[in-house]
């Protein structure tokens, strides 16, 4: 019987090649299931053998001994977070060192790609002792849960008042700035009431990703560790065909360039301001970029112990 691997990913634009029968895996069958929530647990969840999960929940999970996932350092979501700061239209912010006392909210507090934006206002000098933070949804659409993940601390890391939506807060006074992965509806409106703080994220990004090396990785692939055992090599196989997609992927929107007006202008500008490679897969290509997220787990208190990228990925790191 052939295997058939179930995989759980967000819908990005380079999986197209995989969905629609372009690319196909040699060896095993790929039933991808494109989710607009990740799985809660993908080690318990029934329905996949693999699946798209939070580099910190992984690294979380690794810091308290669980081994309920094998994870393999191909990062399914990458990401810059200077854009991810948001304030009101009218705010005179315009610096991340500004943020130094501010009161901030944020969508999560553990998730990956909030650490990474508190690793910037670290870079500038502001601790997580050196600003107010709520926790909350950003909007009404989105549901009340627990978003301090454990690590709410009073006067200091608390719950939204309310579980008011954080972009009211903002509108209202509230909030000085919100962190948020993905903008809210009408934010690239030319009326919004909310701005990016940064006036030039694009050009700070390309600042910081040349003194560090990298662009953040966010999410992580991760594999049930049955199917491993049986299927040793499989890890590879999975990554190997992930990246086949995205190749073609990228190829052909070098041809179909509708995504917007001006796709070429940015494939050319990209390629300019990023260096070649600078979404490879694999423990080598990626050691310094998790070394770093593990450094701010520790510093930011996520975790009392500092694990190394061979903590996290085992394996994988020996040549």
């Amino acid at each position: 019987m052939a295997l058939t691997i179930r995989l759980a990913l967000r819908d990005w634009d380079w999986v197209t090649p995989l969905a629609l029968g372009d690319v196909r895996p040699d060896g095993f069958a790929l039933a991808i299931d494109r989710v607009g929530t990740l799985p809660e647990d993908l080690a318990t969840d029934p329905l996949y053998d693999a699946g798209e999960m939070s580099l910190s929940r992984y690294a979380l999970g690794r810091a308290r001994g669980e081994a309920g996932i094998v994870g393999v350092p191909h990062f399914l979501m990458r990401g810059f977070r200077h854009r991810c700061v948001i304030t009101a239209r009218d705010s005179g912010l315009t610096t991340l060192a500004q943020l130094a006392g501010k009161r901030i909210g944020l969508t999560g507090w553990p998730d990956s790609g909030n650490t990474w934006t508190r690793a910037l206002l670290r870079r500038e000098g502001i601790g997580v002792d050196d600003a107010r933070w709520f926790l909350g949804r950003l909007t009404e659409a989105h549901p009340v849960t627990d978003r301090l993940g454990g690590f709410g601390r009073p006067g200091q890391i608390e719950a939204a008042p309310g579980e008011r939506p954080m972009l009211e807060l903002l509108l209202a006074g509230g909030l000085d700035a919100v962190f948020t992965p993905f903008m809210p509806p009408g934010f690239f409106e030319a009326e919004s009431p909310f701005r990016a703080l940064l006036p030039d994220y694009r050009g700070t990004e390309i600042a910081y990703g040349r003194a560090v090396g990298y662009v953040p990785g966010i999410h992580v692939l991760g594999i049930k560790p049955a199917v491993v055992r049986d299927h040793p090599w499989l890890p590879q196989a999975l990554g190997e065909v992930l990246d086949e997609s995205a190749r073609v992927w990228a190829g052909k929107r070098v041809k179909y360039a509708d995504t917007t007006p001006w796709i070429l202008d940015e494939l050319r500008r990209c390629a300019l301001d990023l260096p070649p490679g600078w979404d490879r897969n694999g423990f080598a290509a990626n050691e310094r970029m998790i070394d770093d997220f593990l450094a701010e787990q520790q510093a930011q208190g996520l975790t009392p112990v500092r694990q190394s990228p061979r903590d996290l990925f085992p394996g994988f790191g020996v040549s």
